[in-house]
């Protein structure tokens, strides 16, 4: 079962990052990142998605309760682990570092 001390530390997303100099990027990184954005966006829709779906059918069958809580409690993790990905490859072209 998931436990709030699985998930990562929310403090890590409020670290102070800075950059490590100029950074360029060209219209196909730039189409690359716009593309992981949008993959990672409907990741997480999804994932919401599946959440909703998951109460909606324990609210109609309880009977499939355990079932469709443990797809519930999933879906948290991967919706931060696919927003992690994207930022550790964000933060990675754009030259980030944490101070």
């Amino acid at each position: 079962m998931l436990s709030r001390r699985s998930l990562p530390d929310d403090l890590l997303m409020t670290a102070n990052y800075k950059p490590t100099g100029p950074v360029t990027l060209t219209e196909e990184q730039i189409a690359d990142l716009h593309e992981k954005f949008r993959s990672m966006r409907h990741d997480i829709n999804g994932r919401l998605a599946n959440i909703v779906a998951a109460a909606e059918l324990i609210r109609l069958r309880p009977e499939t309760a355990e079932e469709r809580l443990r797809l519930l409690l999933e879906q948290p993790q991967k919706a931060a682990d696919s927003m992690n990905e994207f930022s550790d490859e964000l933060e990675k072209r754009l030259g980030m570092i944490r101070a």
